[in-house]
């Protein structure tokens, strides 16, 4: 039987309702840590390829059911905003049993807190500070009050504009948001069970593409056809392998299509061991190239990020920006217990026409 899939959407909420103790799904704004013990510290986080801080995407809560050590279990993706890379994606896994040193063994109460209208919150109970920018780790400090905590040395100079006013031996830290540029705006994920199509719908889209297909072989072969004559076969075996080539890039996008029309507003979808549903023919990984989990085990798909989120975000603008077609998120088969502090998984980008 295929696996269940999970539609998410994006919706305007609160901020008391996207803080850890609500076990939040969220996109945008500071990461809601889960454990606050083995946080991923700058060098983990940085960009693989230019080495700067990132911009926290989104976080998926995804507890699993039946394992204790899993009772709590959060998936937080991040990536890289430069103009001149846009290309660092990172992902870690965290997971907590139900009796934890963080969170009480009771449901947490669905109302607002007494400090809700309070600035945002960058010190954890267990006394770790974070960034006043990012929200991640804080290793560094104002040399001149100590008070402010920083991931890097380029987010306490992006803050400096802010920071100077308060700044002083003696004097109080503010803690608002201070680079709205930098993060981006901040969603609640609901998530919605995918409606299953009726045997008979399958049936028709089957045929319906069986016919799309034979219609645009003939397309195909009808040009070729029309193809000046050429000595040796090379010429013809060429256009003819191109030609199906684009049948079958075709094929793949209108299926990508026909399978969020109904729900065109979802950006993510998830599925723990289902199959990820591709917008292209290229870049499409084998197993070979999911590398196994620190622990050893295999990684397997888990959920997929949809291009549908940078129009909400509006990372497609003008200009270089942060940009995908599908992200495939892959972790660990046996979601191992080195989650017990913040390991990274796997994240597979592939583009909407994709030459790698």
């Amino acid at each position: 039987m295929a696996a269940l899939v999970e539609l998410g959407f994006a919706e305007e909420a609160p901020a008391w309702r996207l803080r850890s103790a609500l076990f939040p799904s969220k996109v945008g704004g500071r990461p809601a840590w889960l454990g606050e013990a083995g946080l991923p510290g700058p060098a983990a986080l940085s960009c693989p390829r230019c080495s700067r801080p990132p911009t926290f995407l989104l976080q998926l809560y995804a507890p699993l059911p039946g394992r204790a050590d899993a009772f709590h279990r959060g998936l937080f993706l991040f990536c890289c905003r430069h103009p001149a890379c846009c290309a660092g994606l990172r992902v870690f896994r965290n997971q907590l049993p139900r009796k934890n040193d963080f969170y009480s063994y009771e449901p947490p109460l669905e109302q607002p807190p007494p400090e809700a209208g309070a600035s945002v919150c960058l010190q954890l109970k267990s006394g770790t500070h974070l960034c006043r920018v990012c929200g991640c780790l804080a290793p560094k400090t104002c040399s001149r009050c100590h008070q402010a905590h920083y991931c890097s040395k380029e987010h306490q100079t992006l803050d400096w504009k802010w920071h100077r006013q308060t700044c002083s031996p003696a004097g109080a830290v503010s803690d608002g948001v201070p680079d709205h540029s930098f993060l981006f705006p901040e969603y609640e994920i609901v998530i919605e069970t995918e409606d299953e199509v009726p045997a008979e719908e399958e049936e028709k889209e089957e045929e319906e593409e069986g016919e799309h297909g034979e219609h645009v072989d003939s397309v195909g072969e009808a040009s070729l056809s029309s193809q000046p004559s050429v000595p040796g076969d090379a010429f013809e075996e060429e256009l003819e392998s191109m030609a199906k080539h684009e049948t079958r890039e075709d094929e793949i996008f209108q299926r990508f299509k026909a399978k969020i029309a109904l729900e065109p507003e979802q950006i993510l979808r998830y599925g723990r061991g289902a199959a990820p549903i591709w917008i292209s023919g290229e870049n499409v990984p084998r197993e070979e190239d999911i590398p196994n989990c620190p622990c050893g085990a295999k990684r397997i798909f888990e959920f997929q990020v949809m291009p549908q989120l940078l129009n909400l975000l509006k990372a497609d603008s003008l200009g270089r920006s942060v940009d995908w077609g599908v992200l495939g998120i892959f972790t660990c088969v046996d979601s191992c217990a080195l989650g017990a502090s913040y390991v990274e998984e796997f994240v597979w980008k592939q583009d909407v026409t994709d030459t790698a």
